[in-house]
């Protein structure tokens, strides 16, 4: 699984947001996938409130190679195993945490990684959380190992919800950073945002990309 970002740009937008239900929500992974284009992380804190629209996602599926869960369960992956709308957070690269929303029915391991969001809430408090460097979304959000395997569809500090944002086109490319199933189209995006941390264009199976320079600053 790749890594993910998030730009920082206020938006002046006043909205209103309203918790997901689990009973919302596609039961596929693919489709669930691109269903969250548009919906929102939230995550309450003592502090004040940080939240931001999905605009990135890359699913991968049961039996996906890329994923977590290709060669059967482990202690690390226990999360991925619960019910749809559950929080899978990992550990990348020894550098970072990733937020996925699990996918699939209880006991199916399946998840959909996060990987771009437009703040809309607590812009400064993202901006103090990320330090220097390129903006990482769970450092923003304030996303670590404690919220592994927590319900985002429950009453709790760390939700998903959905406010009436207009959404654009969402299109489809091929997974960024991975090796295996490379050529599988499963990454969504939300088409114009500024937001976007990848290619903005379809890559058909088996084309190359360059790196986007349309990544969080």
């Amino acid at each position: 699984m790749a890594s993910a970002r998030i730009a920082l740009k206020k938006s002046p937008e006043r909205f209103t947001i309203r918790r997901l239900r689990r009973c919302e929500l596609p039961a596929d992974t693919v489709k669930l996938a691109s269903f969250l284009i548009g919906k929102v992380v939230v995550h309450d804190l003592p502090v004040g409130r940080l939240s931001g629209r999905i605009v990135e996602t890359e699913a991968y599926p049961p039996g996906d190679p890329a994923g977590h869960h290709f060669r059967g369960p482990t202690p690390r992956i226990r999360s991925m195993y619960l019910a749809p709308g559950h929080a899978y957070i990992f550990f990348n690269y020894g550098a970072h945490f990733m937020l996925n929303v699990v996918s699939e029915p209880a006991g199916i391991a399946a998840a959909i990684l996060i990987r771009a969001l437009e703040p809309l809430d607590g812009i400064e408090l993202m901006q103090r959380h990320r330090k220097t460097g390129p903006g990482r979304l769970a450092a923003a959000f304030q996303i670590d190992r404690r919220h592994d395997g927590l319900d985002l569809c429950a009453t709790g500090p760390l939700w998903l919800g959905e406010t009436s944002h207009h959404l654009g086109p969402i299109g489809k490319t091929v997974r960024i950073g991975i090796t295996r199933a490379a050529d599988q189209v499963l990454r969504f995006y939300e088409r114009g945002s500024p937001f976007v941390s990848g290619p903005k264009r379809l890559l058909l199976p088996g084309a190359t990309h360059k790196k986007s320079s349309f990544v969080s600053k």
